[in-house]
Formats: C-alpha cells, sequence, structure tokens
C-alpha cells in the first residue's frame, strides 16, 4: 500500500509539473519580463501563502494579479486602499432588512475580503485599524461580525502592494504584521529587451486574454502535494541555519550579531520550507535542494529582521546581510 500511494503521489507531481508549465507560459504572454516576480508569486500561491509585492508603480502589478485570477481560475477582487477606508468596506458588516410582512431583521453583507484572490492595493495607505482587520482575515481565513463567524473561501489569498519611495502620509505596516506575508517580492524595472516586446505587445492591437488552465481546486490540491514532497536532511540543515544564524543571539557570524536588532523567527523557516517545496514543484523536481534555500532566501526573510539604526546609518541593507547568510551555505 505504502508503494502503491508513492506511486500516486510521483504521478500527481508529473501532471502537476505539465500543468504549471502551462500556467507560466500563459502568465508570460500577459506579463513580459518580471520572470521572477512570476516564479515567486506562483511559489507563494503553491505553498498556500501571501504575498507583499513592493514596487513603483506602472509595473504591472494590477495586470499580474488579473492574469493569475484568469489563469488559475480564481474569483479576484481589488481594494485600493486609502486612510478613510473603514475596516467594514472590507470584511463586510451587518444592514437591517424590512421583509414583506413588516418583521425586521437583519443581514450580512460580505466585503470584498470575500475572494479567493484578493489585491490589496497601496496597502500602507490605510489606518492601523484597518490592515489590522485584512491581516487577521489572512491569518484566521475567516471574520467574526455581530459575534457570528464567517469563513471566507478556499483557497484564499493576498497579494497586497506597498510603493517604497512615497511614505509620505503612510501607515507602515508593523513589523509582527509584515511576518503574516509569506513572501515580500521586489517588483523591479524590467529589462530592454521585455520593455521593447511589451510596448510593442500593449500598444497594438487588443492582446489576445489569457486562457484559464487550472481551477481553484486544482490550485487546492496542488498546496497538499506541495506539503507531501519530501525534504532531505542536507535542506532541512540549511534552512534551519540560515534562520538561526540571521539572528543576533546565535550566530557566530559578526556582520549579523553586531548589525541585527532583531532576527527570523520560527515562522521564517516554515515560510522556507514550504516555499522550496513548492519551487521544486514548479521546476519539476520531486523534491526541493539547497539552491532553492539559497534563491528563497532573501524574499522569505528581508522582511522579518531588522537591523540596527548604526547599521542602516552606515549604508548596510538587509540584502547584504542576506546576501551572507547564503554564502556560508556553500
Amino acid at each position: 500500500m505504502a508503494a502503491t500511494n508513492a506511486d500516486d503521489t510521483l504521478g500527481a507531481l508529473d501532471r502537476l509539473g505539465a500543468k504549471l508549465a502551462e500556467v507560466r507560459q500563459e502568465i508570460g504572454r500577459a506579463i513580459h519580463g518580471q520572470h521572477e516576480v512570476i516564479e515567486q508569486t506562483l511559489i507563494c500561491l503553491l505553498a498556500g501563502g501571501h504575498a507583499l509585492l513592493v514596487g513603483v508603480p506602472g509595473l504591472g502589478k494590477s495586470r499580474l494579479v488579473e492574469t493569475l485570477s484568469t489563469v488559475l481560475g480564481l474569483d479576484a477582487k481589488r481594494i485600493q486602499f486609502t486612510p478613510d477606508l473603514m475596516p467594514p468596506e472590507i470584511t463586510g458588516f451587518e444592514t437591517q432588512d424590512v421583509a414583506a410582512d413588516g418583521t425586521r431583521g437583519f443581514r450580512f453583507v460580505p466585503g470584498p475580503v470575500f475572494c479567493q484572490l484578493l489585491m490589496a492595493d497601496e496597502i500602507n495607505r490605510a489606518s492601523p485599524r484597518t490592515q489590522a482587520a485584512l491581516l487577521q482575515a489572512m491569518q484566521e481565513r475567516r471574520v467574526s461580525i455581530a459575534g457570528v463567524e464567517h469563513r471566507l473561501p478556499e483557497p484564499f489569498h493576498v497579494l497586497a502592494t506597498q510603493n517604497p519611495i512615497e511614505q509620505e502620509g503612510t501607515y507602515p505596516l508593523p513589523e509582527a504584521q509584515l511576518d503574516r506575508f509569506l513572501l515580500e517580492i521586489e517588483v523591479t524595472y524590467p529589462d530592454l529587451a521585455s520593455e521593447r516586446s511589451m510596448l510593442i505587445a500593449t500598444t497594438g492591437a487588443p492582446e489576445t486574454p489569457p486562457r484559464t488552465v487550472l481551477s481553484a481546486a486544482d490550485l487546492r490540491a496542488a498546496q497538499a502535494l506541495v506539503r507531501q514532497m519530501p525534504v532531505g536532511d542536507s535542506v532541512l540543515d540549511a534552512i534551519l541555519r540560515v534562520v538561526r544564524d540571521g539572528r543576533p543571539e546565535s550566530t557566530d557570524e559578526a556582520l549579523i550579531s553586531e548589525n541585527v536588532a532583531w532576527g527570523p523567527g520560527p515562522r521564517a523557516a516554515q515560510a522556507l520550507m514550504l516555499t522550496c517545496r513548492a519551487r521544486a514543484l514548479l521546476d519539476g523536481r520531486l523534491s526541493p535542494s539547497i539552491d532553492d534555500v539559497i534563491a528563497l532566501a532573501a524574499p522569505v526573510l528581508r522582511h522579518r529582521m531588522a537591523l540596527t539604526y548604526e547599521a542602516r546609518a552606515r549604508g548596510l541593507t538587509a540584502a547584504a546581510v542576506i546576501a551572507r547568510l547564503t554564502e556560508r551555505l556553500g
């Protein structure tokens, strides 16, 4: 029976690998360049988490979410965060209804959070109270209105965006809330060839819309499969070493102990474990490798650790610290 289960898992991995190749190809037709962003976003969804997309406006973040919802067969909604946005406008509210016989009652009106893929645009524009309402829904996969719990659809994923440059009038996410995001994905400018092809494709005849490749049920099955993938001891040791060496209390690396104020917690190790498995699945491999740990260390760790004031004043960055951590794996 064990052998049969193993064969079934291998067969499912092979079939899903072929489907995921189609997914990447279909997204690539609509999103020019940004291969790393597409890969990391898919990894995040396969691992069952939420992502924070950090980049200046106009780099295709909204288009990416729209394309993902179509290709993955997910119900998607978008919220533009503003300082006057209130929690009920995200989670929903109760309203009073009058029936035909004149009796009065209350009816729950679901907010936009009741979807499978939510784009939270410029999440740091909203007040901390509104941010907390969304982040609670992200963590618990439900909302409570007037003492009644309402479950969110499954799967449920949030892709939130932040502008890293314009910070006036914003409410930066606290560290404990940032930790709720599985990955922080940097969205940068496209290279010359990609920007050239984008100009030609988007300013001519209307593009052929992307087609649906997977369904919500397929994505949930893939997420379950990710958790069944085996992880070797060498990869597990690499994950633990990167995370524990990032803590000033437990490292023997002077760069970390002297410049890091606080390091990543156990949730970072969990995130690395899941995303390494998802990256292997996306590449058609049966188990993750240390290369996956190195590739995903930055998006997993950079929002889960902070440098001291003195280190930042000297120009040291989290990216340089994480690069040192991954160098030690080699």
